[in-house]
C-alpha cells in the first residue's frame, strides 16, 4: 500500500470514531433510562414496607418486611372529578376500581385519619355500610359474629362506644384491627378509615427468610 493510500485509511478509520463513540453512549444512555423507567413502575406499583410493633402478631412480626400492591385499590371518584364543573351537582356517589375495592380480611397498609409518622397496617374487618359492634370479647359484623382464625384466640375488647356499638361505616371507608387485639391502635379508637388514605394491599413477606412468601388474607 502506498503511503499516500495508507493515509486515507487511517483518515477514514479516525472518522468512524465519533460516529461509533456516539453510537455506544446513545445504547448506555437508553439502557439506564430503561432501567430508571423500571425502576420507577416498580415503586409506583410496589411498596417495600417493614412492620413496627406486634399489632398484627403472630400473623406479622415485628420487622417483618413485606411488599404492598398499590395498584389493587386504584379507584376513580366521578364526583371529585368533574365536581368542579358549575351547575352539574352529584355524578355518584360509586368509585370506580381498576381492579377491587379493600375486601373483608385483607391486610392493608394505611395512613391513619389522626397523625402518624408512620403508616399502619392492619386488617380490613368491614366495609362501608357494614355495621359493627363488638361485645363480650366478639366481633359482630351485621348482626354476625366473625369467625377469625387469625387472632390466636385474643379477646377483641371496645376502646370506645363511639366506634364498636352499632358503628355504621361511612361510605368509601374501611373498619380495620389489628390480628394483636390487645396490642393495636385501629378503627376501635380512631373510627373508618377513608378509601382515600389506603396505601395498598401487603401481599407477600420477603423478610426474614421463613417468612418468604404470600401473605394469608
Amino acid at each position: 500500500m502506498s503511503l499516500p493510500e495508507a493515509e486515507m485509511t487511517l483518515a477514514a478509520a479516525q472518522s468512524d470514531n465519533p460516529a461509533r463513540t456516539t453510537t455506544l453512549l446513545g445504547e448506555v444512555f437508553r439502557t439506564l433510562l430503561f432501567a430508571l423507567i423500571v425502576f420507577l413502575t416498580a415503586r409506583l406499583l410496589i411498596l417495600p414496607y417493614q412492620v413496627d410493633g406486634r399489632s398484627m402478631a403472630p400473623n406479622l412480626e415485628n420487622r417483618e418486611r413485606v411488599l404492598v400492591n398499590r395498584a389493587v385499590y386504584v379507584h376513580l371518584n366521578l364526583d371529585r372529578l368533574v365536581g368542579w364543573l358549575p351547575g352539574l351537582g352529584s355524578v355518584t356517589d360509586d368509585s370506580y376500581y381498576l381492579f377491587h375495592s379493600p375486601d373483608p380480611g385483607d391486610i392493608v397498609v394505611l395512613n391513619p385519619p389522626q397523625y402518624s409518622a408512620e403508616p399502619y397496617i392492619k386488617r380490613t374487618i368491614a366495609i362501608a355500610g357494614d355495621v359493627v359492634d363488638i361485645r363480650g370479647g366478639r366481633v359482630i359484623v351485621n348482626g354476625m359474629e366473625l369467625t377469625e382464625p387469625y387472632i390466636a384466640g385474643t379477646v377483641t375488647e371496645c376502646f370506645s362506644s363511639e366506634f364498636c356499638e352499632g358503628y355504621l361505616v361511612p361510605p368509601d371507608s374501611i373498619y380495620v384491627l389489628g390480628d394483636n387485639r390487645p396490642d393495636s391502635f385501629d378503627s376501635r379508637s380512631f373510627g373508618a378509615v377513608p378509601l382515600d388514605n389506603v396505601i395498598g394491599m401487603a401481599w407477600f413477606s420477603n423478610w426474614p427468610a421463613e417468612k418468604f412468601g404470600p401473605i394469608p388474607g
